[in-house]
Parts: C-alpha cells; sequence; structure tokens
C-alpha cells in the first residue's frame, strides 16, 4: 500500500497523551481537547502511581501534569517518575504557585501551562512538548524570577558563549568554526558546564536540558530554534 505525503505527516505527528489530576473534571476536559485535536489519548489517573499502573507498560508522549496531588507525593518525585516512562512531562497547574513551578522544572518538567490558559493554547503546548522541545513562556518565566533561591551556574564568558551557541541548535562542530577553536575544546567547555550545573542542584545530560539551563539563567532568552540530543 503506498502512504500518501498527507498520511506520513499525520503518523509522524501522532502525539500519545495521558492527564494526571486529582479533579475528575480537568481530566476528562483535557482527553475530549486531546481527541478532538487528533491526539492519541491514552490514559488518566488522579496521582502518577495510579497512572502508571494502569497504563501497563504502554508508552506515552506527554503526561499532562497538576502541581498538587492529593496522595502526599512530591512534585519532583512526580515529575521523575514519569519521565522514567519515557514522557514529557507539561505541567498543567494554578500560575501563581512560582516555588511549585520552580521545583517542577528543576525535576525536568518541559515546562508549565496555567489552567486559565485557553484550550488551544494547551494544545500547542503538547505538541511542543512531544518534539522534545522545552515551552519557553511567561509562567517559566516569571517562577524563576519569582524564587530567591533559584542558584544559577557560575559560567565564564567564553563557557556562555559555547552554551549560547550550543544550545541555540549548532552541532559542536559549527560552535568550534564559530569561536575559532578546536571541537574537543568545545567539548571539554560543554563538560565543564554541565559539572557546574550539576553542583547547583540542576543537572543537564542533554542538549536538550543545557537548553532548558540556557533559558533559565537568561542566556538565552528567546527559543528560536529546535534541539536534539545530537553532539556529533
Amino acid at each position: 500500500m503506498t502512504i500518501t505525503n498527507a498520511q506520513a505527516e499525520t503518523m509522524t505527528e501522532l502525539v500519545r497523551v495521558a492527564v494526571v489530576d486529582d479533579h475528575e473534571s480537568v481530566r476528562l476536559g483535557l482527553s475530549a481537547a486531546c481527541m478532538r485535536e487528533g491526539f492519541q489519548f491514552v490514559d488518566e489517573g488522579a496521582t502518577v502511581k495510579e497512572l502508571i499502573d494502569r497504563l501497563n507498560g504502554r508508552e506515552i508522549d506527554v503526561v499532562v501534569l497538576d502541581l498538587s496531588l492529593g496522595d502526599g507525593s512530591t512534585i519532583t518525585e512526580n515529575v521523575k517518575n514519569i519521565q522514567a516512562t519515557g514522557a514529557g512531562v507539561l505541567i498543567h497547574s494554578i500560575a501563581d504557585r512560582a516555588a511549585g513551578v520552580r521545583e517542577a522544572l528543576a525535576a525536568g518538567a518541559a515546562g508549565v501551562i496555567p489552567k486559565s490558559a485557553a484550550t488551544a493554547t494547551v494544545m500547542a503546548a503538547i505538541r511542543t512538548v512531544a518534539r522534545g522541545e522545552v515551552l519557553n513562556n511567561l509562567e517559566w518565566a516569571s517562577a524563576i524570577d519569582a524564587d530567591v533561591e533559584f542558584a544559577k551556574a557560575q559560567l565564564g564568558r567564553r563557557e556562555r558563549d559555547v552554551l549560547n551557541l550550543y544550545a541555540s541548535g549548532l552541532p559542536l562542530r559549527m560552535v568550534a568554526e564559530q569561536l575559532g577553536i578546536a571541537p574537543s575544546t568545545v567539548r571539554e567547555y560543554l563538560d565543564r558546564i554541565r559539572v557546574k550545573y550539576v553542583e547547583v542542584g540542576r543537572p543537564a545530560p542533554t542538549k536538550v536540558d543545557l537548553l532548558r539551563r540556557a533559558v533559565e539563567d537568561g542566556i538565552l532568552p528567546n527559543l528560536d530554534t529546535d534541539s536534539d540530543d545530537d553532539e556529533a
């Protein structure tokens, strides 16, 4: 059977979504919206544990996660447990919970969308996270600005230059060309940058994580390019 370009594009863009929220009406509303958008709505749960138990190994691309659940779980463990399934995490919560949003972002959530956001905005955010991209918006910036305990990595000027170019989407060899240094030197800088982020409790093992850290620290105020984990 011949697959048309349109069919191939639709297959490529199929997004598998799940929702964790302890309000049934929110879960039902998001599931309906996801199905209208053409997403594959996989499952939902009132807690992360409930969702993972229900998934029974099924794969998902994005979990839309409420910050405050009623089971006593922490934000960090919820984000980490979801990531362990291979899914990205989109926080969907009340926008004024800056400390909770900050904790979720530090744990590795790809972004935050307030519950007051329009449905179309939430659906667009899900697509962004499903592509492996970081969601850069006002809610993210506000959460970081409001957190006086936010620890920035103390990067030198050259380290900031390397991070700026690399996290913007350039491959390692092009970063080296731009800065007039050897690719091996760029890799050394990246290793050093990652160590510094680990030291302040904000590890960045992948290129997407480095993009996230660059945005958080104001090194990249705007996200204009896609990013991936390829360091070739």
